[in-house]
């Protein structure tokens, strides 16, 4: 998973390092005066929707196993895996997506830089070369053996977004094609924090590096390089730098060759030195940046890059079964999961296999219990789809697939659901919602909640972005509200202190290590409450006229007003 409980791989990435804490066995209860005014027998004994689907635990045993081999795409990990979800929907009655199988090709590309040179600069107060990974990264997203830019002009672009709903436009009366655009991360509303600006410290998907990539490709840019900075990226220069650089990307027909040739980052040192050799200094730059009325900036300097790739292709697959609705069969209701992980480790001779436990069986877990649950009940006026995702590890690319070649049309898609990691540490009072405050969806979420004895509550780190990191992500793009939402922390028997405890250990031992494994000593009465949740949510949209929708101002209602408009 790209995102973990709220928040993003990279944050937990540098967790992992700046933490200690053991990770042999679960973490004991902290005596906390939240636990010792709790009851444990008396709460367990009016806790809600605990018993939802008793085969939830054999499926999430199965999927984490070392048989499944850590789920990699196009492995034979894989074939297990797909075979393994494709045959309980079939079991269970689902319908297939064409025909009798379940099964949706995905055509991926794999991208692998064997030499990238240095970025040299040239200008008349500055001639100097900046070293690949120590003072900037830099690949490309075309597929192709080679690129190269050279001497390309130096603009910068403030924050390089371009938001009508925020009439916020820094490309305006600007033509960058075939130079160089440099841009901070985030976006205005967290420099400032200011509620009135953006989303105020809540980072919008114009603060994600990705987004400005895609626009600055749209604008013509040759190459787009965002600046780094720790606090309004959420990670270290090492999290850039340090992990490994192959690319993983959709085949598309015209090969990525529409988006920029080169797309990259500076480290702050090296942006700093851009701005001095104008006269300048970064902060001067942020502040003008802030302004609506921001003019963008030739920097004065020109500079040139390669990269040589090695490229080969694979295929993999998304899952999918439906329960056909019995008036509106068109219109569907989607639940969604991702089924990959990272594979094996063949170098490592104590433990191979990345299970992938948490991340993301315990989500591919609850798609198969939702759609037995569903499969059982009487059948819904509108279809529900179950979408267990591939290649989320390598980008979101099997929702991004999906959103691109969806089976149900988009603007038939009532609404989703996605889960990415499960709460396996017993039953929390709290449901939290990544990306709150962002769709009429959370309405329906929080009268289920509450019917549970439980709360709905905010994510504590919008700032992350982490709503922009997970496969529910790809669908929001075009249009479809999306909810993503999971147990939180306020344990109903132990307390806040203890249930973070859990989750942080989670973050320092096990996150994308082979430590992810399946404990039988789990409490998963937490996780049977949220599928409850989940069923309800979906069921009353399955057997309703509703059509829900994103927040006014939000960077997907106008897509979603588009898409309902032509229906």
């Amino acid at each position: 998973m790209r995102p973990q409980f709220w928040f993003s791989a990279t944050t937990l990435t540098m967790m992992a390092a700046l933490t200690l804490t053991a990770c042999s066995k679960p973490a004991e209860p902290e005596q906390s005066a939240t636990t010792a005014a709790v009851e444990p027998a008396k709460a367990a004994s009016a806790l809600m929707g605990t018993e939802f689907n008793s085969a939830y635990k054999d499926y999430l045993k199965t999927l984490a196993s070392d048989e499944f081999q850590g789920r990699m795409p196009a492995t034979p990990g894989e074939e297990k895996t797909i075979n393994y979800i494709s045959e309980h929907f079939k079991r269970i009655g689902l319908k297939g997506i064409n025909g009798d199988s379940y099964l949706q090709p995905v055509s991926l590309v794999r991208i692998d830089p064997k030499e990238v040179s240095g970025m040299q600069l040239s200008g008349d107060k500055l001639n100097t070369e900046l070293k690949y990974k120590e003072q900037m990264m830099a690949w490309t997203t075309q597929v192709t053996e080679q690129v190269e830019v050279k001497d390309s002009e130096l603009v910068f672009v403030g924050y390089g977004i371009v938001a009508p709903e925020y009439n916020w436009n820094d490309y305006e009366g600007l033509d960058v094609k075939g130079k160089t655009v440099v841009m901070f991360v985030n976006d205005p509303g967290f420099a400032t924090k200011d509620p009135n600006l953006f989303s105020g410290n809540a980072m919008t998907y114009y603060g994600r590096w990705t987004y400005k990539f895609e626009e600055a490709a749209r604008q013509g840019a040759a190459m787009a390089l965002v600046i780094h900075e720790t606090e309004p990226a959420s990670y270290g220069w090492q999290v850039v730098a340090g992990g490994s650089p192959t690319k993983f990307d959709l085949i598309n027909a015209n090969k990525n060759m529409d988006r920029s040739k080169v797309e990259g980052w500076l480290t702050t040192e090296s942006a700093q030195q851009l701005f001095a050799a104008m006269g300048t200094d970064i902060d001067t730059m942020r502040q003008k940046a802030l302004s609506k009325d921001f003019t963008a900036v030739p920097m004065g300097v020109k500079a040139s890059v390669s990269v040589k790739n090695n490229i080969s292709e694979l295929t993999s697959n998304n899952v999918m079964g439906y329960i056909e609705g019995s008036e509106k069969p068109d219109e569907v209701v989607l639940y969604m999961a991702h089924w990959d992980h990272l594979g094996v480790d063949f170098s490592n001779p104590k433990d191979k296999v990345f299970n992938g436990a948490q991340d993301n069986a315990s989500g591919t877990a609850a798609i198969m219990a939702l759609a037995e649950h569903f499969a059982k009940a009487p059948k819904p006026k509108r279809s529900v789809a179950f979408l267990a995702v591939t290649a989320e590890e390598r980008g979101l690319l099997g929702s991004a697939w999906y959103a691109q070649n969806p089976v149900f049309p988009l603007n038939k898609t009532v609404a989703g659901i996605n889960m990415d990691v499960m709460n396996v540490y017993g039953p929390m009072k709290d449901m939290v919602v990544v990306g709150y405050n962002n769709s009429e969806l959370e309405s329906i979420l929080t009268k289920y909640t509450e019917q549970q004895g439980r709360y709905v509550a905010p994510e504590p780190s919008p700032e992350h972005g982490s709503f922009y990191r997970s496969d529910h992500f790809n669908l929001a793009k075009v249009g479809v509200p999306m909810l993503y939402a999971k147990g939180g922390i306020d344990s109903f028997e132990h307390g806040k202190e203890w249930g973070a405890a859990q989750k942080k250990e989670y973050n320092v031992c096990c996150y994308h290590k082979a430590a992810d494994e399946f404990n039988d000593s789990w409490d998963l009465r937490g996780v049977q409450q949220d599928m409850n949740v989940f069923y309800q949510v979906g069921a009353d949209l399955a057997n309703s006229e509703q059509w829900p929708n994103w927040f006014e101002g939000r960077e997907f209602r106008a897509i979603r007003d588009a898409s309902l408009a032509a229906k």
